[in-house]
């Protein structure tokens, strides 16, 4: 994770904690005027429209504070969805025996993309997956961005 993601984690981890939901994870995009932080949240019974308003009206008071982004910015406090990404290893963890979608930051034995089934982790640091028959162990420093691939039970 980039040190300024990792600042903004630890930073804005406990402000939605301290509100009862799940800090999922988040996401910096910086593109001049045009930079994202986008902050996803979950809760027990999944989060609605004004939890993220409420998450975002707090959150945007503690950024004003500390202003750790000092250009401008969008924020957007989203749910992650059904097709969930995933940040860290216990989110892997918690969807082993799920499809995923992962891309790699550089390429791995001549591909950056793996669509298949997650299969495990091994050795606390690499992703288990299971692409066109093959196994394959993918650092999880080295995942770019890495998403849930929402199947109904008629898919399983």
């Amino acid at each position: 994770m980039a040190s300024k993601d990792q600042q903004l984690v630890e930073l804005l981890q406990p402000v939605v904690e301290a509100m009862g939901y799940e800090f999922w994870g988040l996401e910096y995009i910086a593109k001049g005027k045009d930079s994202l932080l986008r902050i996803f949240i979950d809760g027990e019974n999944g989060v609605n429209v004004d939890d993220c308003a409420a998450v975002s009206r707090q959150v945007s008071g503690v950024m004003d504070v500390e202003d750790p982004i000092t250009s401008e910015y969008n924020l957007e406090v989203s749910s992650p969805g059904l097709d969930r990404p995933l940040f860290t290893l216990e989110h892997f963890e918690r969807y082993v025996g799920e499809f995923v979608d992962i891309k790699l930051r550089y390429a791995f034995e001549g591909r950056r993309k793996f669509k298949g089934k997650l299969v495990g982790i091994e050795d606390g640091e690499d992703i288990v997956v299971h692409v066109d028959n093959h196994e394959y162990l993918l650092p999880i420093d080295s995942i770019d961005k890495a998403n849930l691939i929402y199947r109904d039970n008629k898919d399983k």
